[in-house]
């Protein structure tokens, strides 16, 4: 198992596994599935150094991937990130999604992060529970802003402050 920067030649595989969680209805407001090419400029916000996407790879099969996305897009908010984390159904239940977030808290002061936002639908219990076993907290709770399949959903604001000192390289 390694956990990497994602490369561009990654990203068909990175669609894929995102693609494969929207009809669940438990990660994603997304409805229907977005190409690969609709995701590059997502793809090329990316930095290693400052909002980086790494994935999970097993035996040379990428397995998941989570992102850095800066959160609400102004200056005062530089030190804030919401991270998104997704695995490929085949790799459920094997820990990689805690690897994942495990990896992004201790890189964050390297990253220059204080803070960590996640965005996860109140009825998907295993991302709460994932977090919050990481410490993250209920920061907010939006009640029924996302409509899936004509069911209206909570979304929870997890949150997490960064308590360690930044690294320098």
């Amino acid at each position: 198992m390694t956990i990497r920067h994602a490369t561009e030649t990654d990203l068909p595989a990175i669609v894929a596994i995102y693609n494969a969680a929207i009809p669940s209805r438990m990660a994603t407001a997304d409805l229907e599935p977005v190409s690969v090419e609709s995701r590059l400029a997502w793809f090329k916000g990316r930095s290693p150094s400052q909002r980086p996407l790494w994935v999970i790879e097993v035996e040379g099969v990428i397995a998941g991937w989570l992102s850095f996305q800066s959160f609400y897009g102004r200056p005062a908010y530089n030190t804030t990130a919401e991270i998104s984390i997704y695995i490929a159904s085949a790799f459920h239940r094997r820990g990689l999604g805690r690897q994942l977030l495990e990896k992004a808290i201790s890189e964050s002061p390297n990253l220059h992060i204080k803070t960590l936002v996640g965005f996860i639908f109140a009825h998907n219990q295993p991302s709460l529970k994932l977090f919050e076993t990481f410490g993250f907290q209920p920061w907010g709770h939006l009640p029924q802003i996302a409509e899936l399949d004509d069911m209206e959903r909570d979304l929870v604001i997890m949150g997490l402050r960064i308590n360690q000192p930044i690294l320098i390289n």
